[in-house]
């Protein structure tokens, strides 16, 4: 007896692991992708649809400019996210005075609920009565819609969205930072070599791995992109902030198209796998 609860032992002792992840990630997983082929508005029985979601998502713009709008957003967020993280974590590498804090302040944006950061940000960012805009005003210059301008609108999302998350790609980058061997540093010292030729050819090769990791996570967060639209914009002006996640559950929960909400969040998540892939044997490339 005592041999067979030793041998059971582990599998007990990981059963709730697997119970969380049965129930909140494989039932889910598998539910979403058969819903896929049905009709289902919550509150009737589900109707077989065969592949009409699957032709609907095709012929759908609606849902193609939520996809072009979170790759826009992608293209600004990522590349900010990565040279404003770095750059920090490079300066709160060095003996400064109170580092300590500096590298805690950054990091509570992090910490605090998205909501409420998202709601500050509307204050910052209102047309008429927004922080930003009163200064611009005070100084002479004129309003920015920063909200209300399609072609603006979601450069300003993307910027708040930096600035929310930079706190911890600093952290993972200082990390990064202090693997690299101090030798190396001091060699290219004695060639006379300048900070950005040792910051180029030594510290961003040894922290390629970091890069990467960062980049991912980035895409990642920026691939579901909810928050931020859905509260201060709500897809607007014009849905040009319509990001492909609150597209998504616009479908679920406000037309009660599950189904079909299903097949975007199916699709959705197959494009995620397909561009980390492509990021990932590019940076392989390039680095």
């Amino acid at each position: 007896m005592a041999k067979v609860r030793k041998k059971f032992l582990p599998y007990f002792m990981v059963s709730p692991y697997l119970s969380h992840l049965l129930v909140f990630t494989t039932f889910p997983v598998i539910f979403s992708i058969i819903l896929t082929f049905f009709k289902w508005n919550i509150i009737g029985p589900m109707e077989w649809a065969g592949f009409n979601n699957w032709e609907r998502l095709f012929s759908d713009r609606l849902f193609w400019q939520a996809i072009l709008n979170t790759m826009k957003f992608l293209i600004i967020h990522i590349p900010l996210q990565i040279v404003v993280a770095l750059a920090l974590a490079e300066v709160l590498n060095q003996k400064i005075i109170l580092r300590g804090f500096f590298r805690a302040a950054f990091f509570l944006p992090v910490i605090i609920s998205g909501v409420v950061i998202t709601m500050m940000w509307q204050q910052l960012l209102g047309y008429e009565t927004g922080v930003i805009n009163r200064l611009l005003v005070s100084i002479g210059l004129g309003k920015i819609g920063w909200l209300i301008d399609p072609d603006v609108a979601m450069v300003s999302i993307a910027i708040m969205a930096t600035w929310k998350n930079v706190g911890l790609y600093v952290i993972l980058f200082l990390i990064g930072l202090q693997t690299v061997p101090r030798q190396y540093y001091e060699a290219a010292d004695l060639e006379g070599a300048t900070h950005w030729q040792k910051f180029i050819n030594i510290t961003v090769p040894i922290i390629n791995p970091t890069i990467f990791m960062v980049v991912v996570l980035s895409t990642i967060g920026g691939f579901s992109l909810f928050i931020e639209p859905y509260i201060l914009t709500q897809g607007g002006p014009l849905n040009s902030t319509l990001s492909a996640v609150l597209y998504i559950y616009k479908q679920a929960f406000e037309y009660y198209h599950m189904g079909y909400s299903a097949t975007l969040g199916v699709f959705f998540a197959f494009l995620i796998v397909v561009v980390v892939l492509i990021q990932k044997k590019y940076i392989e490339t390039v680095t």
